[in-house]
């Protein structure tokens, strides 16, 4: 039987949600050139993937965040995964923005957080792990205690596990990087060859280039 990493990863490559082009890179936000694309907003229109994301960030925060007592999302993409989570859970969801609203009450938190509540944040997914730390830091400063935070994917780049272990952040990832490796070998939707090149970008990513631009 298949692990529910697994699982995940081979879901997300079938709806697109995970797309790797080693010979054919993308542009990041970032500036990062790389040979993977992620965007989970693909999962809200899938039901049978939406569900199963749903279910397995919910036990998992049962299992490892058992006292929550709030849900977060960190980004505009985690907010419906998180309401759907936190309606499944019987928990309230506050949303925490990257900056201040720029009119009205101009709010870095959405919703209603209360000092000493005890929270659990939602990503979609973990890069550089910069959001999260800020995410945490708002709750925080707002009087409120971070348990962790729980996400659909994780790249597990070296400099974010580090961040985040430095911070006392506790991560919980539905599944990562080399698990979807791993899957997109074995259901032929890379060659095992490409591993080597998506291995190496994963090391190094802000200063990787494919092999026909170096």
């Amino acid at each position: 039987m298949k692990q529910p990493d697994r699982v995940l990863a081979e879901k997300l490559l079938q709806i697109s949600a995970m797309i790797l082009q080693p010979d054919m890179p993308f542009i990041w936000g970032s500036g990062w050139t790389s040979p993977i694309y992620n965007d989970n907003r693909r999962i809200l229109s899938y039901p049978d993937v939406r569900n199963y994301v749903k279910i397995e960030m919910a036990k998992n925060i049962l299992e490892s965040y058992g006292d929550a007592t709030v849900v977060a999302a960190v980004s505009t993409v985690a907010i419906p995964i998180a309401s759907i989570v936190a309606d499944s859970l019987g928990l309230p969801m506050i949303f925490v923005r990257a900056t201040p609203k720029d009119h009205g009450l101009e709010n870095l938190i959405e919703g209603k957080l209360r000092p000493g509540q005890k929270v659990v944040l939602v990503e979609d997914t973990i890069s550089t792990g910069g959001s999260t730390l800020k995410a945490a830091d708002i709750v925080r400063d707002a009087g409120s205690e971070v348990l962790g935070a729980v996400s659909i994917f994780n790249f597990e780049f070296p400099m974010s596990v580090k961040r985040l272990r430095d911070n006392e952040i506790p991560t919980i990832s539905l599944t990562n990087y080399k698990t979807l490796i791993d899957a997109a070998i074995d259901i032929d939707y890379i060659h095992e060859s490409d591993a080597a090149t998506l291995k190496e970008w994963r090391e190094d990513p802000a200063n990787w280039m494919p092999a026909n631009k170096r």
